[in-house]
C-alpha cells in the first residue's frame, strides 16, 4: 500500500501521515495476530509498506478492510492498496 501524493507533501507532513498509517496498520487484528505468531513480514517502501502474511489467505483482505474502515471519512490519507496471492504450488520450479 502507498499514500497517493506523498511526494508532494512537506517533510513533516510525510512523517506524520506515515506514522499515523503505521499506527492504524499495527492496530488491525490481522496484523496483531500475524505478528504474534511470527507470520508477518513488513517492508517499508518510503511512502507506504508491503505486508506479507503467512497466516491465512484471507488475512490481507481482513487487514485491508480494517484499514479502510479506520480511514473512512478521512480524506487526509488517499491510500492505494493491492493484493498478490501466492500459493506454494505457484513455485516456478
Amino acid at each position: 500500500m502507498d499514500i497517493v501524493g506523498y511526494s508532494k507533501l512537506l517533510t513533516n507532513e510525510q512523517r506524520e501521515l506515515l506514522a499515523w498509517l503505521n499506527r492504524i496498520v499495527r492496530e488491525t487484528e490481522a496484523v496483531r495476530v500475524a505478528e504474534a505468531a511470527g507470520k508477518l513480514i513488513k517492508v517499508p517502501t518510503g511512502d507506504g509498506m508491503v505486508l506479507a502474511f503467512f497466516t491465512s489467505p484471507d488475512a490481507p483482505v481482513r487487514c485491508a478492510i480494517s484499514i479502510s474502515r479506520a480511514l473512512r471519512g478521512n480524506e487526509r490519507v488517499p491510500l492505494r492498496m493491492g493484493f498478490i496471492v501466492v500459493r506454494s504450488s505457484d513455485s516456478p520450479m
